[in-house]
């Protein structure tokens, strides 16, 4: 019940957090066997939404026109460009940056032939004045910028704001003419009666729209134009993101029970560790720069999709080996409610070779002739070795490759995953009725502050 999970992308393993090996900490393998009992039904009602193509999140990966017209529009939009800015917050940004960063954005010095060619890439997410005033005035000459603003809903008052004041910009540059060129928007396809304010205020100065899908919810776009214009930015190949996610689903398809599926195995685990061992917090560390927006991207697709009704536990997004050093201590010595999920990518041979002399100079004689890789990937073995010695749950993941292929995989087990968690928590993993809450209650107070 609780074998490895292989796939051609990825290999799941939560023997980890199994009592044959933590002890009384763990699940039993009855306790994790009744839980996946429970995802049964689950698992035929996400067969059947694919069968009757009800649940768009399966099935936006068999698409190509979007990916088409998406490449298209982001070729028309980068013509004479030396940056493009991604505004957009939370869902619309999140995943899109998982992705850039596999193709090396907002890693220190990563760089080749390829990339020096295209325009560099900027995210802007989170709303600061004192950000945004300084971001739009570091440049001299904003006719090579170009913004890529995201709203599903088109009235996210955040993206709103940083549109509008981009906007401004470029009218104030003398560039008010270029507007239609130097912008580019995704949102909701037109409803009558129904306010975007994006929308409208792009169709106001002729700036072309890529529509939003109206069935998938942000933190769940990445497959959709949404996340993949991001891939496309840094010249990734979004059609093999897609493909890494059909794999799962794929799999999803093939398992006659629950027990045959990986992100239900993840679900279960999850859950049940809550539940019967009072596991109240999910730990993503991956070990690699290029996943350190993956563990914020996680982060928010299980905390907003979980986090209902009494019901949810706290993700924490890390990085190894840097967390190591940080918050490792409280994992291994604090109390017993962490789940920590470890994520490998192969790494072993790669980066610097030391040089021996220097090695034992600096007494790491263990070092000698080994490569920077080979230490990164002893601590990512070490690690669940020693949390299981800790009496402490712990579940790997092993990339087949750190490409698109294998992100969009474990992408979509994620995103599978939470799904199933919902199932058993008994909330539904799509809404998010306290953020609505709170920003009704933003709008009330803006409006009651005085005008400048």
């Amino acid at each position: 019940m609780a074998r490895d999970q292989f796939s051609a992308d990825y290999r799941q393993s939560v023997a980890g957090s199994l009592d044959a090996a933590i002890g009384q900490h763990g699940l039993s393998t009855r306790e994790l066997a009744g839980y996946l009992d429970r995802l049964n039904p689950a698992i035929a009602r996400l067969q059947e939404a694919y069968r009757q193509r009800t649940l768009p999140h399966l099935c936006i990966i068999e698409e190509e026109a979007d990916i088409a017209e998406a490449e298209a529009a982001f070729a028309r939009l980068c013509r004479g460009a030396r940056v493009v800015i991604f505004f957009g917050t939370g869902g619309s940004s999140l995943g899109g940056q998982t992705l850039a960063q596999l193709g090396g954005w907002n890693i220190p010095g990563v760089a080749n032939e390829a990339q020096m060619t295209r325009p560099r890439t900027r995210f802007y997410d989170n709303l600061d004045g004192d950000t945004l005033a300084s971001s739009l005035g570091s440049f001299d000459d904003l006719s090579g910028v170009r913004f890529l603003v995201t709203s599903k809903s088109g009235g996210t008052p955040e993206t709103l704001v940083q549109a509008l004041a981009a906007i401004d910009a470029v009218k104030s540059s003398g560039l008010a003419s270029r507007i239609p060129d130097l912008f580019l928007g995704i949102t909701e396809p037109a409803v009558a009666g129904k306010a975007n304010g994006l929308r409208a205020l792009f169709s106001q100065h002729g700036i072309p729209m890529l529509d939003h899908h109206t069935g998938i919810g942000g933190r769940y776009s990445v497959f959709t134009n949404v996340g993949l214009l991001a891939a496309v930015a840094r010249g990734l190949d979004p059609r093999a993101v897609r493909a890494g996610g059909k794999a799962v689903v794929d799999s999803l398809l093939a398992a006659r029970v629950a027990a045959d599926f990986a992100p239900a195995q993840g679900a279960a685990l999850a859950v049940g560790l809550a539940r019967e061992r009072g596991i109240r917090t999910q730990v993503m560390m991956p070990y690699a720069d290029r996943l350190g927006r993956f563990s914020a991207w996680f982060a928010q697709l299980w905390a907003e999709s979980l986090g209902k009704g009494g019901q949810g536990t706290a993700p924490i997004a890390c990085l190894g080996p840097v967390d190591q050093h940080s918050q490792l201590q409280l994992f291994m010595d604090g109390p017993h409610e962490h789940l920590i999920t470890v994520v490998r990518a192969p790494t072993a041979g790669t980066g610097p070779r030391i040089d021996p002399q220097l090695a034992e100079g600096a007494g790491l004689g263990y070092l000698a002739g080994r490569t920077a890789g080979d230490l990164v990937a002893a601590q990512a073995e070490a690690l669940p070795q020693a949390l299981g010695k800790a009496g402490r749950p712990v579940r790997t993941f092993d990339l087949a490759a750190l490409d698109e292929r294998s992100l969009g995989a474990l992408m979509m087990h994620m995103i599978l995953e939470t799904i199933l968690a919902a199932y058993l928590m008994g909330v539904d993993p799509f809404d998010q009725p306290a953020v609505e809450l709170a920003k009704v209650i933003t709008r009330e107070r803006v409006a009651q502050l005085p005008r400048s």
